[in-house]
């Protein structure tokens, strides 16, 4: 019972590791890319009914999977994405969002990712 109850909490930490790295710093970080792209208008990309949002989800969803795997094993290269406070079982989603927004990078972070989209955004719809 105890062992089942464990799996649970562990699964559930997983969850959360996942949805905090995909919504956090993958959606933001391929939503740029995305407009990127329809700013060069690739055709394979830009002509495709909902591909920008296929694009997003399927990125994002990778580098929530792959960022907690390999940001241990190589500090170095994810230094600047991999955030080892996501994963930490003892503390609530809540806290662990509460925290992340308190480091001094977050700030920085965010506003990076604010000025870029608002650019991007408005360049792709001055083109189109």
């Amino acid at each position: 019972m105890i062992a089942l109850a464990a799996s649970r909490l562990a699964n559930r930490n997983r969850l959360e590791c996942l949805a905090l790295y995909a919504l956090l710093q993958g959606v933001p970080f391929y939503s740029g890319v995305a407009l990127m792209i329809m700013l060069i208008d690739a055709s394979e990309f830009a002509d495709q009914r909902y591909g920008a949002a296929i694009f997003i989800a399927m990125t994002s969803t990778l580098h929530a999977l792959v960022n907690p795997w390999l940001g241990p094993k190589f500090p170095h290269f994810f230094r600047h994405s991999h955030e080892p406070l996501f994963a930490d079982p003892a503390l609530s989603f809540a806290e662990k969002v509460s925290r992340w927004l308190a480091q001094p990078k977050t700030a920085l972070q965010l506003l990076t990712n604010l000025l870029l989209l608002s650019m991007l955004a408005v360049g792709v719809a001055s083109i189109r």
